[in-house]
């Protein structure tokens, strides 16, 4: 049985997420990623930096287990996670979230069922689902807006749905794929904002982007990645 045992709060010195020596080979003969051995500690908010191509978005999946592998390994809370049943899958996913640049919503649904699908995904009872939803989209700023289409929204506030929807289980780890790639610097500013309380919580923050001012402000730990290996691993600004 797969379970995360680390729980919110304790110290940034225990380790969550280890890889070792990861690759990534597509069939078309492209190699993603070389070799990339990292550790990120609990509570930790890490920026994935690099040129696009660089591979961030590649590890990213491969954390987060929607691709698996070519060579190397992943753990986290000291488990590997390349070799799960569909349940332990569930159990994984109910403890992780992931936000998309391009946000992956169900664009014929409504804000309400985009944000409980990933309720709905880890087999959570109907009775939560519906007290859920409505405190995670008034967290984020769009209470009240349960029964509008997606599709209405502006970009800022679908990206706010994609957000909801990452958080709402709780989850001890969250990725972040380019969030702020397509959002005016307002808007990124104030998603900025939420990801920096989430991680106040104790939630670790896995970030790719290419955004410098955003890496440059915050001061933060900074994996950087050129042609799919890891070149950079500091606190502070951009590296590259």
């Amino acid at each position: 049985m797969f379970i995360l045992i680390i729980d919110k709060g304790v110290s940034m010195q225990t380790s969550l997420i280890q890889t070792v020596n990861l690759c990534k080979n597509y069939k078309n003969g492209i190699t993603a990623l070389r070799d990339i051995t990292i550790n990120v500690f609990s509570s930790e908010f890490v920026f994935l930096t690099g040129k696009s191509g660089a591979g961030k978005s590649t590890l990213i999946r491969l954390l987060f287990r929607e691709e698996l592998p070519s060579r190397g390994q992943i753990l986290i809370s000291g488990r590997s996670i390349i070799r799960l049943s569909k349940r332990d899958i569930i159990r994984l996913r109910r403890n992780t979230g992931v936000i998309f640049q391009d946000f992956r919503l169900m664009e014929r649904n409504n804000v309400f069922d985009n944000v409980a699908f990933a309720l709905k995904a880890v087999e959570r009872p109907w009775r939560e689902i519906r007290r859920r939803v409505p405190e995670v989209l008034e967290r984020v700023g769009l209470s009240g807006r349960e029964k509008e289409n997606v599709m209405h929204l502006s970009g800022g506030e679908q990206q706010r749905v994609a957000v909801a929807r990452a958080i709402i289980n709780n989850p001890l780890i969250v990725f972040a794929d380019e969030p702020t790639g397509d959002l005016d610097p307002h808007t990124s500013d104030e998603l900025m904002r939420l990801f920096l309380e989430i991680n106040a919580e104790g939630t670790t923050m896995i970030m790719a982007t290419h955004d410098k001012t955003i890496v440059d402000k915050l001061q933060k730990r900074v994996l950087a990645l050129e042609n799919g290996r890891l070149v950079g691993d500091s606190v502070g600004g951009w590296i590259l």
